[in-house]
């Protein structure tokens, strides 16, 4: 006897939907059934939490091919545990999936201090923070999946900062590449006068002048879109330090260029993705003790901020050799470091997302 089957794609488990003003996100089921008399069949789905069995609705219409797709309104929060089941000529086929959110997702991007490069791995304590790494979410454990390095991150703290105030799940897209340039990040056959020091992911042309590959640029963007429109709620930016104050003089960015880079960056990643996604830009330049800040790059960042093209990030800089690596000798944070880096990102974004989930755009 031939047996029914229900595959679902979306959503997986510990999955995060953005939620979006009214307290509510768009949760989007696409699943396969196969079964051997289908000719026409219904999709029923009801979501549970802290065991409370929720009430089934019904999806829309009746399905008849194999393959399903079906957007619905879900409440913020979770972890829901979301049951599907079809309901062909009254047998029913279900699939559950056991944790499914509805909260805040952000896209981390930049260079070490927003990937794993930090001394002292850190977990979500919540257990309700997770991370995608582009096929797959799972709890948020260091090292992030998606960014360099195979230390610790200011994320999982960060989320479970999210999650104290707001109550609701919250997921991370980490991009970050450690040691990387402004320059490297930006769209293929972008031109600029001198590279930095590393040069990897550029080309040398003919006239002497340097273009980006557009590595970064292409994984940003795709990463993004990975997450469909309005699929997440801003871009973490942490990077400047590999543009600041380099030992080879010709290596440092003025800020000027980091600034009308850092604005292509911005502007054309949200031509290519469809929509114009907030971006958070951390003010940040710091190498080690008595190389902590460099007012050219501060200012350029700052600059973003001002002129509304970005919104304000946290003051990284001000995270001194007590928040550091090696005894507060190094560039990358320490465990506390990466607590505090969270924390104050935290009180940059939660005034912030406090309106955006009032609908005061």
């Amino acid at each position: 006897m031939f047996a029914a089957t229900l595959t679902l794609e979306s959503p997986v488990d510990y999955q995060v939907f953005q939620q979006h003003a009214g307290h509510h996100g768009k949760v989007t089921l696409v699943g396969n059934f196969v079964e051997e008399t289908a000719s026409g069949y219904s999709v029923e789905v009801r979501i549970n939490e802290l065991g409370k069995e929720g009430r089934w609705i019904k999806a829309p219409g009746k399905f008849k091919t194999q393959s399903f797709t079906h957007t619905m309104e879900f409440p913020s929060g979770g972890w829901y545990r979301l049951e599907v089941r079809i309901n062909n000529a009254g047998k029913l086929t279900v699939e559950t999936v056991e944790h499914v959110g509805v909260g805040e997702v952000f896209v981390v991007a930049g260079q070490s201090n927003s990937a794993n490069h930090g001394e002292e791995k850190q977990n979500t304590m919540t257990g309700r923070v997770a991370t995608f790494d582009g096929k797959a979410w799972k709890l948020s454990q260091d090292p992030q999946p998606g960014a360099s390095g195979g230390g610790g991150s200011f994320l999982p703290p960060l989320g479970d900062e999210l999650v104290k105030r707001f109550n609701v799940p919250v997921g991370f897209v980490a991009c970050g590449i450690g040691a990387t340039s402004v320059r490297e990040w930006l769209p293929q056959g972008t031109r600029f006068p001198q590279p930095p020091t590393i040069t990897s992911r550029l080309e040398k042309l003919p006239a002497g002048d340097w273009q980006s590959k557009g590595e970064a640029y292409s994984m940003l963007v795709n990463r993004m879109k990975q997450m469909g429109k309005k699929g997440f709620r801003a871009v973490l930016w942490h990077q400047g330090e590999s543009d600041a104050h380099q030992g080879d003089s010709t290596r440092t960015l003025p800020g000027s260029l980091y600034r009308q880079f850092m604005t292509q960056l911005i502007h054309e990643s949200c031509k290519d993705i469809g929509w114009e996604a907030p971006w958070f830009v951390a003010q940040v330049s710091y190498h080690v003790p008595g190389d902590e800040s460099w007012p050219d790059i501060r200012e350029a960042q700052a600059a973003l901020w001002k002129d509304g093209t970005a919104h304000e990030g946290p003051d990284s800089d001000s995270l001194k050799s007590e928040w550091r690596e090696n005894g507060g000798k190094g560039v990358h944070f320490s465990g506390p470091g990466l607590r505090e880096h969270a924390r104050l990102w935290a009180e940059k974004l939660a005034p912030w997302l406090q309106k955006q989930k009032a609908g005061r755009q």
